[in-house]
């Protein structure tokens, strides 16, 4: 959001600003124009709807898969349509059909394992709310010590994907795992009153989902699970196993934060005792 490059690209910036769109979601736009600018060797407001055709194709020939091609393209929409004015030049531009794929689920035990094999007391406690919350990474990093609600027995999950607040379940044990780590980290000066539930090396920063992610792989590595693990496995393993034990499906969607419950029916097809 500084004031940098070419004055296109710095009103690109402002125009996302001004509607106030995710700090990921500008990186992903100004990529997609950057992309096209490169491909074309000249600024990216000269190209044409060939010229977008062409790109198109390119981008299919190069084996770009479709979630990055549909990023790219939304991207290219936005500069096109909001900061150049000029929406003709991509009204042919269509999305292309993601494949649907079953997410990887571990079972109670693994899920158990992993977080055991956690390296520390911090890990553990980020693993088990990934899991016992049914948290996304980024919302497990963006937790603050006041978000814990042991009264409620409830998770403060403040702006998560879509921009929107909601509550997320405490079990008892990830409270207890909780509390443990807050004594840890608290004599340790890692955690203030008011701070990240989840430092970084900096305590006054979050863990980013990318160390988290790297504990996760660590600890799926030191328990000897050979599935592909992240940590939004935990996230699938909760609603799956939650589906396994019979509670309603509109139950786990609002626990999960989805916006429409087809998201949340894609665990029917992994959730085994439902299968059998």
């Amino acid at each position: 959001t500084t004031r940098t490059g070419s004055p296109l690209r710095q009103r690109m910036i402002e125009d996302m600003r001004m509607r106030k769109l995710e700090a990921k979601t500008q990186a992903s736009y100004v990529r997609a124009v950057r992309t096209l600018s490169a491909y074309l060797k000249r600024p990216p407001d000269t190209a044409t709807v060939e010229d977008l055709r062409n790109f198109h194709l390119h981008m299919v020939d190069a084996g770009t898969s479709p979630i990055t091609l549909n990023a790219t393209l939304t991207g290219l929409k936005f500069f096109f349509d909001t900061t150049l004015g000029r929406s003709e030049v991509v009204a042919r531009l269509r999305p292309v059909k993601v494949p649907r794929t079953v997410p990887v689920v571990l079972s109670t035990l693994e899920a158990a394992q992993l977080i055991a094999a956690a390296r520390n007391v911090k890990h553990q406690a980020a693993l088990s709310v990934a899991y016992g919350a049914g948290l996304r990474a980024s919302e497990v990093c963006r937790l603050k010590v006041g978000d814990v609600d042991s009264e409620r027995m409830a998770l403060r999950v403040e702006q998560g994907k879509g921009a929107k607040d909601r509550y997320a379940m405490l079990s008892p044990v990830v409270l207890q795992r909780l509390r443990a780590w807050w004594r840890i980290g608290h004599a340790q000066g890692k955690i203030f009153p008011n701070g990240w539930l989840f430092p970084g090396l900096d305590p006054m920063e979050p863990l980013t989902a990318r160390q988290l992610n790297r504990a996760v792989h660590d600890a799926a590595a030191a328990a000897g699970i050979a599935k592909r693990v992240t940590t939004h496995t935990l996230r699938h393993s909760f609603a799956t196993h939650l589906l396994e034990r019979k509670v309603d499906i509109r139950v786990i969607q609002v626990l999960l934060g989805h916006k429409k419950l087809e998201t949340t029916s894609i665990y029917a097809h992994v959730a085994t005792d439902l299968l059998r």
